[in-house]
């Protein structure tokens, strides 16, 4: 079972999660990118913060991955997280699966980042240009 999961405080890099999940038997290869966006809820974003419970963290992305794995019957997946103060445009989750068919593929990123949304603690503090608040990453 070809499963990548990190949480850094480095860049994430599409590039290299691509190719943490390239298979000659993968047909094709769906990579979901979060990134940092301006506005939320009508406020303007200026930056925001990301803090795990790595440890756990990275346990629950691991299950993620290996339930997508048996259930879309994946080559690979890759889900990668990051922490610390990241810019508007800037990307705090990447994941990258590869499968047979595309649209596996496609529907196992899906259930990656949504289920990650959901079980995963992973914290984020949303700096406004008038206040910030800390909210779960993924509410």
């Amino acid at each position: 079972m070809n499963i990548f999961i990190s949480i850094s405080e480095e860049a994430l890099d599409v590039q290299q999660c691509m190719n943490l999940v390239r298979d000659d038997a993968a047909g094709g290869i769906d990579i979901f990118v979060g990134t940092v966006r301006e506005w939320t809820n009508g406020r303007q974003v200026v930056q925001l913060e990301f803090e795990a419970y790595a440890e756990m963290a990275i346990a629950e992305m691991r299950k993620i991955a290996e339930v997508a794995v048996k259930e879309y019957q994946l080559c690979a997946m890759a889900i990668q997280h990051r922490v610390g103060m990241l810019e508007i445009g800037e990307i705090p989750v990447i994941i990258a699966a590869s499968a047979p068919h595309r649209v596996a593929a496609f529907e196992a990123c899906r259930y990656a980042i949504d289920t990650l949304k959901e079980q995963v603690p992973i914290w984020k503090k949303e700096i406004f240009s008038d206040g910030a608040v800390w909210v779960a990453a993924h509410p």
